[in-house]
C-alpha cells in the first residue's frame, strides 16, 4: 500500500536516528517522521504554486507544536486542548526558522510554512533539535528550492568536558547550554546560555559540535540523492541588472547624502522625497512593477552601505569600525516600584524595571519538559512609538518573546538561588527608542535595575553586538551595529556576559554561515566592548547592588522546618496559618520540603511571623523573649499564648516589676505582653516572666541613653 515508504537510520552523537517518509502526510511538498530515542517528531513543508499578489518579501512561518499528549499531559485550560503556543514552542520555532531562513533563494515569494508536531517526548533527546534536523531532511527531499541540508546540535559542558547533545541529567547540571547549526562548511546559527564561560571554550564547544554535524549534513545529502524531487520553478523577483543600473544612475549621490546621517529620523525624511522622484521616473517606464521598483531601491541603499564598510572602512554615524556609540546609564528613575535602570546606547534606549514578589507568583508553566515553573520572568516590549511609526499594539509578537528570552538567558546565571533570595523577580524591558540592538540595551538596563532593586545579582552583566559584512571572500566585522548597519549587512551576533565569561549568545545571519575565524573575531570584540560598558558606564551608574531593598518592595525571609511539621503550622483547615498571617498582616508560603516564605511590607511583622512558626515547630527557649497574647486570667496568674499550641504561665509574682495584688489590676484577655521564658518544666510546661521582660527593656533603654551621652 505504501510503496514510496522508506526508513533510513544512522546514529548522531551516540544515539539512533531513524527518518520515516513515504507513508504518512504525502500531499505535504516533503514530509519525514524523525525518532530519535524515544522523542518523536512530525515534519511538513509546504509551499504555494505561486505567490500572492503584492507581495515583496518571502513569507516563510515556522511553527514547533508541542502536544502534551507526547508527555502523557492533558491540558490544564478550561477547553482541555492546546491553545497558543507556549513560549517554548515560540523560542524554538525561532531556533529552526533563523538558520534555514538565508538558504531560501533571496527572490522567490512564494508562500512556505513549516511545521513541527512533536508528537512523543524523550527528555534525554531533546525535540527542538529532532525538529531542526527534520526540517531539513523534508526540505532537502521535497520540490521546494532550498539551499541545504543543514543540521544542529545541543551542547552542554559537565564539569569541564564538552558533550554533544547531552542527556537530561548532564543538562541539569551543565554550565553551558548552546544550541549550533550548520551546514557542511560554516556555522549557520548559534544561540546559547551559559555560567560565564570563556571565549575559547565557547569556541572549542561549537567546532565540536560543527564535527558531528557534518556528519548528519553528509547523510542527508546522501538520502536526497537517492529520494530528492526536482526543485520547482518559482517566479523570481530578482530586480532586472538594467533597471538597476538606471536607477542608480539617477539616484545613487542623492542616497549617499541622504544615508551620511547618524539621526535614523533625518535619514527617513531625507530618503522619503528621493524615493518619491525615483518613483515618478521610472514607475511609467516600469508600468505595473513598482514592487520591483521597491526592491531596487532597496537594493541601492544596501550598496551604498556596503561599499562605504568594505571599501572605506566608513560607518554611515562617522565612527570607526570598533568604536561604540555614545552611552548613558541611570537608576531609580521610578519612585514607587521596586527597582529601575535605563541604559541608552545612541539612538537605543531601554528602561527596565524590576519587580519583587513572593515565590507563590512564580509563573506556572504547563509545557512538554520538566519545568514546572519559573521564578524569574523577563518581559520584554517594543511599542511602535520607539521607531517613529504609529500602530495598534497586539500583545507581544515572536520578536518580543524570542527577545525577552534572549535577556532572561543572560541574565539568569547571575540570579541568586530562592534559599540565598527568596522573591520571584520579573523584569520588563520597555524599548523607548530603537536603532539597532535593543535585546543588548535591554541586558544592560536590566542589570541597572536589578542592582537598583537590591537584588544581590552575582556580578553585572552587559551586551553587545557585532556585525559582518562580507564579498566573495572579504570580509570584516564591525561592533555595535545601529539599525541601518544590521538591516543592510550580513549577521547580528549579540552576546551577553560578565567579566569572566559569556552567559548568553543569539546570532542571526542572512548569509549561508560562518567560518571559526569570523566566530573568533566576533568574539573578541564583543569582550572587548562588553569590558568597557561594565566599567566606563554601568558600574559607575551603580557600583553594587543597593543593600536594603525599596520601602515599597515585600520584606521576605525563609526558614526550614522537618516536613512532618508543616501540618502543625497549617493547623486544622488551615486555621493556624490563617491566625498567623492576620495578627502579624504577613503572607505566608510552604512547600512540600518544609520551606517557609514568609513576606510583608513591614520587616518587624515577617521577624514576628517566624517567630510564632518556630515556636509552633520547636519547643520556646530558656532565655528568649517573646510577644503573645494574653488567653485566661486565674487568681495565680495569666496564661500567654505564645503560637497557636503554644501556651506558658506568668505567675502573679512575674507579671509586674512592683508587687501585684490583682492580675486584672495588669493585664486583660486579648492583651498582648512581651514575656521571657524562664523555665521549661520537666512535664513541658512554660514558665513566663512578663517582669524580667520589663526589666531587660528598661536596661536597654538605659544603656542607649548612656551611649548618647
Amino acid at each position: 500500500m505504501f510503496e514510496n515508504y522508506k526508513v533510513y537510520e544512522t546514529e548522531f552523537a551516540g544515539k539512533k536516528m531513524v527518518f520515516e517518509t513515504g507513508k504518512m502526510c504525502c500531499l505535504s511538498n516533503g514530509s519525514v517522521l524523525v525518532r530519535y530515542g524515544e522523542t518523536v517528531v512530525l515534519v511538513n513543508v509546504t509551499a504555494s504554486l505561486k505567490p500572492r499578489e503584492g507581495i515583496d518579501f518571502f513569507p516563510l512561518s515556522v511553527d514547533f507544536e508541542e502536544k502534551l499528549y507526547s508527555v502523557g499531559k492533558i491540558p490544564g485550560s478550561f477547553l482541555k486542548r492546546e491553545a497558543r503556543p507556549s513560549d517554548k514552542a515560540i523560542l524554538a520555532s525561532r531556533l529552526v526558522d533563523r538558520p534555514i531562513r538565508p538558504l531560501f533563494p533571496k527572490d522567490m515569494r512564494n508562500d512556505c510554512s513549516v511545521v513541527m508536531t512533536v508528537m512523543s517526548v524523550d527528555p534525554d533527546c531533546l525535540p527542538e533539535i529532532a525538529g531542526m534536523i527534520g526540517t531539513s531532511f523534508a526540505l532537502s527531499i521535497s520540490d521546494i528550492p532550498w539551499n541545504g541540508p543543514i543540521a544542529g546540535a545541543n551542547v552542554g559542558l559537565v564539569d569541564g568536558e564538552i558533550i554533544v547533545c547531552p542527556n537530561a541529567e548532564q543538562r541539569a547540571k551543565s554550565d553551558l547550554n548552546l544550541t549550533v547549526a550548520a551546514n557542511a562548511d560554516k556555522i549557520c546559527m548559534i544561540e546559547a546560555g551559559a555560567n560565564e564561560v570563556s571565549n575559547e571554550v565557547m569556541l572549542d564547544a561549537i567546532i565540536k559540535a560543527h564535527d558531528e554535524i557534518k556528519k548528519m549534513v553528509a547523510f542527508i545529502k546522501k538520502v536526497q540523492e537517492e529520494i530528492g524531487k526536482p526543485k520547482f520553478q518559482f517566479e523570481s523577483q530578482e530586480v532586472d541588472h538594467d533597471m538597476f543600473e538606471e536607477i542608480k544612475a539617477f539616484a545613487i549621490d542623492q542616497v549617499r547624502e541622504a544615508l551620511d546621517t547618524d539621526d535614523k529620523t533625518v535619514r527617513d525624511a531625507r530618503l522619503a522625497p528621493i524615493i518619491d522622484e525615483i518613483h515618478a521616473k521610472f514607475d511609467e517606464k516600469y508600468p505595473e512593477q513598482e514592487a520591483v521598483i521597491d526592491e531596487a531601491i532597496y537594493k541601492l541603499q544596501k550598496y551604498v552601505v556596503r561599499r562605504w564598510l568594505l571599501d572605506d572602512g566608513k560607518r554611515v554615524d562617522g565612527r570607526a569600525i570598533d568604536e561604540i556609540r555614545p552611552l548613558a546609564a541611570e537608576v531609580g528613575l521610578l519612585p514607587r516600584v521596586h527597582g529601575s535602570g535605563m541604559f541608552t546606547r545612541g539612538q537605543t534606549q531601554v528602561l527596565t524595571i524590576a519587580t519583587l514578589g513572593t515565590v507563590s507568583e512564580a509563573q506556572r508553566l504547563d509545557g512538554i519538559d520538566s519545568q514546572e515553573e519559573k521564578r524569574y520572568l523577563h518581559h520584554y516590549n517594543f511599542p511602535s512609538y520607539s521607531v517613529g511609526e504609529t500602530r495598534p499594539s497586539r500583545g507581544p509578537g515572536r520578536r518580543e518573546i524570542g527577545h525577552g528570552a534572549l535577556a532572561e538567558r543572560a541574565l539568569e546565571p547571575v540570579i541568586p538561588s530562592v534559599e540565598q533570595f527568596p522573591y520571584t523577580i520579573r523584569l520588563v524591558s520597555e524599548v523607548l527608542s530603537s536603532n539597532g540592538s535593543t535585546s543588548q540595551g535591554s541586558i544592560c538596563g536590566s542589570t541597572l535595575a536589578l542592582m537598583d532593586a537590591g537584588v544581590p545579582i552575582k556580578a553585572p552583566v552587559a551586551g553587545i553586538s557585532c556585525g559582518l559584512i562580507t564579498e566573495g571572500d572579504r570580509w570584516m566585522t564591525m561592533v555595535d551595529i545601529q539599525g541601518l548597519e544590521d538591516f543592510f549587512g550580513d549577521m547580528d551576533f549579540k552576546v551577553g556576559g560578565t567579566h569572566k565569561g559569556i552567559t548568553a549568545i543569539q546570532m542571526d545571519l542572512k548569509i549561508d554561515g560562518l567560518t571559526y575565524d569570523m566566530i573568533k573575531e566576533a568574539f573578541e570584540k564583543t569582550y572587548k566592548a562588553r569590558l568597557y560598558i561594565l566599567d566606563e558606564i554601568m558600574l559607575k551608574a551603580i557600583g553594587a547592588p543597593r543593600e536594603e531593598l525599596s520601602k515599597y518592595a515585600p520584606k521576605m525571609k525563609n526558614i526550614k522546618i522537618h516536613p512532618d511539621k508543616i501540618r502543625e503550622v497549617i493547623g486544622s483547615g488551615g486555621k493556624v496559618i490563617q491566625k498567623i498571617c492576620a495578627d502579624c498582616n504577613v503572607k505566608i508560603d510552604i512547600d512540600d520540603d518544609g520551606n517557609v516564605f514568609v513576606s510583608a511590607i513591614n520587616a518587624d511583622d515577617v521577624n514576628r511571623a517566624i517567630m510564632i512558626i518556630e515556636t509552633i515547630v520547636n519547643d520556646p527557649e530558656v532565655g528568649a523573649f517573646y510577644k503573645g497574647k494574653v488567653t485566661r486570667l486565674m487568681n495565680f496568674g495569666a496564661f500567654v499564648e505564645l503560637a497557636p499550641g503554644k501556651e506558658g504561665l506568668v505567675h502573679i509574682s512575674k507579671l509586674d516589676v512592683n508587687r501585684v495584688e490583682k492580675v486584672e489590676d495588669v493585664v486583660a484577655v486579648g492583651d498582648e505582653i512581651l514575656v521571657k521564658v524562664t523555665e521549661i518544666d520537666s512535664q513541658g510546661r512554660i514558665n513566663l516572666s512578663r517582669k524580667d521582660a520589663l526589666l531587660a527593656m528598661e536596661a536597654k533603654k538605659n544603656a542607649a541613653k548612656q551611649q548618647e551621652a
